[in-house]
């Protein structure tokens, strides 16, 4: 049981993780410029925050799971609504590197300031809120070792998508453009809109 709640949580952070948004963009110049090492830490202060937002949304579900039993369907709907909303802006998106080095800071200062700007967005709350109500994650309240199996696996997908973005990102070096970013952000999107209709589809 709680292998497949590490695992669903994985991949609910690889699929929050892997649209090139800020920090991807962070975490791709910073391994351009300074080697695949500070790519990654930077990807990891990202992975700390949806780690953290993963446990907050969870156990808020836990808490006041109770008196949302009766509203599971219309949690659903919403859910699904808002992930289908993100995939199509995702998929719409259009990433641009600007040169950024990352040269003349300590690792702690490196992943700190990828923490913060993900931390301080309340958008990651709410993406983390509308799957785990999508997934009907609420309907297991009151189970909080389930959710902290839950939120580790976030940790766990958001923190291996960094590792493969910088490792990735180095090994394209010179052959890195436009086209490739676009074609990460349709993926993602196709994941995200994979979770929206996986959850329309279990409430025949």
């Amino acid at each position: 049981m709680h292998i497949s709640l590490i695992l669903h949580g994985l991949l609910v952070g690889l699929a929050i993780a892997a649209p090139i948004g800020p920090i991807g963009i962070l975490c791709i110049q910073r391994t351009l410029a300074d080697g695949v090492l500070r790519g990654v830490v930077t990807g990891f202060g990202a992975a700390t925050a949806h780690g953290l937002y993963a446990a907050i949304a969870g156990f808020g579900f836990a808490v006041i799971g109770d008196t949302l039993t009766g509203g599971q369907v219309a949690l659903r709907l919403l859910g699904s609504g808002y992930l289908i909303y993100l995939a199509l802006r995702i998929a719409r998106a259009e990433p641009h590197i600007q040169a950024a080095s990352g040269r003349g800071r300590g690792l702690l200062a490196t992943y700190l300031s990828s923490f913060l700007v993900d931390i301080t967005s309340p958008g990651t709350l709410l993406l983390f809120a509308a799957i785990f109500a999508g997934l009907g994650t609420t309907s297991a309240a009151g189970r909080y070792d389930a959710t902290a199996f839950l939120a580790l696996g976030v940790l766990v997908g958001s923190g291996l998508w960094w590792v493969i973005l910088s490792n990735g990102v180095n090994l394209l070096r010179g052959r890195l453009d436009q086209t490739w970013l676009r074609w990460v952000n349709r993926f993602s999107a196709l994941i995200l809109l994979g979770f929206a209709l996986f959850v329309l589809a279990g409430l025949r």
